[in-house]
């Protein structure tokens, strides 16, 4: 199977979020996805981009993606953080992940990254065990909080 990585461009943007759809349903959450390809768009190729992506290509087109983008630590400085690892299900466990993931790592040393981090759903025991295979530290430590668009629109400060 010959698969390519790259960077991603606005031209992958239909298949990207064929696979962004794909994850939801792989994790339970299909009617989560409520991003669109214009705000794709806007938000990783428009004047004030936010996040980038590698794509692992085949014959058939895209197969895989890896999402990131860099953040800041108050302790450490630069961070890249990788928001989406996909891989259509077909091709799952064929060394794709791997290779996505090698290019974010790489991409991490490559701007000076002080860390790089990632999130891995607890029931997820293929990742966690790639992640454990790799070296990874799996905190357990932190409790992930967030607010939903409407949480943000009715909070009070």
């Amino acid at each position: 199977m010959d698969i390519q990585i790259r960077k991603g461009t606005i031209d992958d943007l239909s298949q990207v979020y064929a696979l962004i759809k794909e994850l939801a349903v792989y994790e339970r959450a299909p009617d989560e996805v409520t991003n669109t390809l214009l705000e794709m768009e806007r938000d990783g190729f428009g004047e004030n981009a936010i996040y980038k992506f590698f794509v692992a290509e085949n014959e058939d087109g895209v197969v895989g993606i890896a999402l990131y983008y860099t953040a800041y630590s108050t302790w450490k400085g630069r961070m890249l953080f990788l928001e989406d690892l996909v891989v259509t299900e077909k091709l799952r466990r064929t060394g794709i992940g791997k290779k996505l993931f090698n290019a974010v790592a790489q991409e991490a040393k490559d701007t000076g990254a002080k860390r790089f981090k990632w999130q891995v759903l607890e029931w997820n025991e293929p990742a966690i065990a790639f992640y454990r295979k790799i070296g990874a530290a799996l905190d357990g430590e932190w409790i992930n909080c967030s607010l939903n668009e409407e949480q943000i629109r009715q909070y009070a400060p």
